[in-house]
């Protein structure tokens, strides 16, 4: 008899989050191969990742959207021909098979006609405030909220996010600053409707419909190649993507700037609201990961570099957040994987404090030397090669950079061999294989 949920420890729920991920139950493989390469591709990530040592050190290709321009289109065609989208992954796929130990669909290709129609400000794609041409989205910060609404946000956050962020961000759906409070329904939801009785209201979620009958489109075309990926061998980690609470207010509520003055102007309200964040962003994760049957949370950090704040502002507004939620996913056997944008050579001293295989760190402009042993002795580590050597650089220059990435990262295990960013405007496929080449030439234990 199984024990209940509650009794088991965070390894023993790691173990049963992992079981079908590890087995590929479920999975109608195309072929005996791509059975065979699913299994040792799963079991070389997960040895890495859990600080151990595989056949030999994996590989992720850093493409981002570079398959678009691969298969000869660009990114503003596939954001609105989702035909076109799966299929170039698919020849990519296709064509690196045996040169990648993973591979992620094009799932962070936005549909650009849900964004047109919603008017969302905070992105620039191309043909909407960036030219034709341009490769990836541009991310438009502002203070979307103001300093002295915080009160506002943490008293009511459903509410304020409902009738100030989504209209400030949201332009099609302006309109819905002058909806009523949310709390005004309580307990007579029939006066639900009068908002309604207006014909804008009416039209901001028309608005919504149509862009969400947009995204059933999209999710179509990419959950069927996703199912592409899992047959032709392709492990995908099940999970979710998060945001630091300190990021939530730094990137998408008060900007940049606006969070860097907050600091000094008005410290202990900023603190409270990074309270508030972290209290429903555990809860919420860990349904998400649980509703996708997951094991994995990845989060995207911007704002905890070494440039924008000091080593003191990270331990106090950083750090703490983002750890107790770590720690509260890793009590629930769910691993954590993080892209440490920027440089973290200041904050190895305080990352590698987990139980040895449950995170993962994937450095940028970090010193890998450091990273591996100040922090390669629990987590495991990757990343560093630059998009800059990608782009510019030789096959060659790329297979040193690597052989010397592996030498200094890879004993002991632990490490995955993956760039420290995308490169998606890399002109030379061969800089892709470099990357296998490498791995099998000097990375095999």
């Amino acid at each position: 008899m199984e024990k209940e949920w509650s009794a088991l420890s965070q390894e023993e729920k790691r173990d049963r989050r992992l079981q079908d991920y590890i087995s590929g139950k479920g999975i109608n493989f195309r072929d005996a191969k791509a059975e065979k390469f699913y299994k040792e591709r799963v079991t070389r990530i997960l040895k890495a990742n859990m600080c151990e040592e595989p056949d030999r050190v994996p590989v992720s290709l850093p493409t981002g959207n570079y398959p678009a321009y691969y298969a000869g289109t660009n990114l503003k065609t596939v954001m609105y021909d989702y035909k076109i989208l799966v299929s170039s992954w698919k020849k990519f796929m296709e064509d690196f098979y045996e040169d990648m130990d993973s591979f992620m669909g094009p799932g962070l290709i936005w549909p650009g006609k849900m964004l047109e129609t919603l008017r969302y400000k905070p992105y620039k794609w191309p043909g909407h405030g960036v030219g034709d041409d341009v490769s990836t989205y541009q991310f438009v910060e502002e203070s979307y909220m103001r300093p002295d609404e915080y009160d506002a946000l943490m008293k009511d956050p459903s509410d304020f996010s409902f009738r100030v962020l989504v209209p400030r961000t949201i332009l099609a759906a302006e309109e819905l600053k002058n909806f009523p409070p949310l709390h005004n329904f309580m307990g007579m939801p029939m006066i639900m409707a009068y908002p309604f009785a207006r014909p804008e209201m009416r039209e901001v979620f028309k608005k919504f419909i149509e862009a969400g009958e947009e995204m059933e489109r999209w999710q179509k075309e990419i959950m069927a190649f996703n199912i592409e990926l899992l047959e032709a061998g392709f492990p995908m980690s099940r999970g979710g993507l998060a945001v630091a609470p300190f990021d939530v207010i730094g990137d998408f509520l008060r900007g940049t700037q606006g969070a860097a003055i907050d600091m000094f102007r008005q410290p202990e309200k900023l603190l409270e609201c990074i309270d508030m964040i972290t209290e429903l962003t555990i809860p919420r994760l860990i349904d998400s990961v649980n509703m996708a049957k997951g094991h994995s949370v990845g989060f995207p950090l911007h704002k905890g570099d070494d440039t924008f704040m000091s080593r003191k502002q990270f331990e106090k507004f950083y750090w703490p957040s983002l750890k107790k939620v770590m720690d509260a996913l890793i009590e629930e056997g769910i691993m954590v994987f993080l892209f440490a944008e920027g440089a973290y050579n200041q904050r190895l001293e305080y990352i590698g404090d987990f139980p040895k295989g449950w995170v993962t760190w994937m450095f940028d402009h970090t010193d890998m030397a450091n990273a591996k042993k100040m922090v390669g002795k629990t987590c495991c580590i990757s990343g560093n090669v630059p998009a800059s050597l990608m782009i510019t650089g030789t096959p060659q220059e790329i297979k040193e950079y690597c052989r010397k990435l592996i030498e200094t990262c890879a004993p002991g295990g632990g490490y995955v061999l993956t760039g420290g960013c995308t490169a998606t405007e890399t002109k030379n496929p061969d800089n892709f294989r470099a990357f296998m080449e490498a791995a099998i030439e000097y990375g095999t234990y």
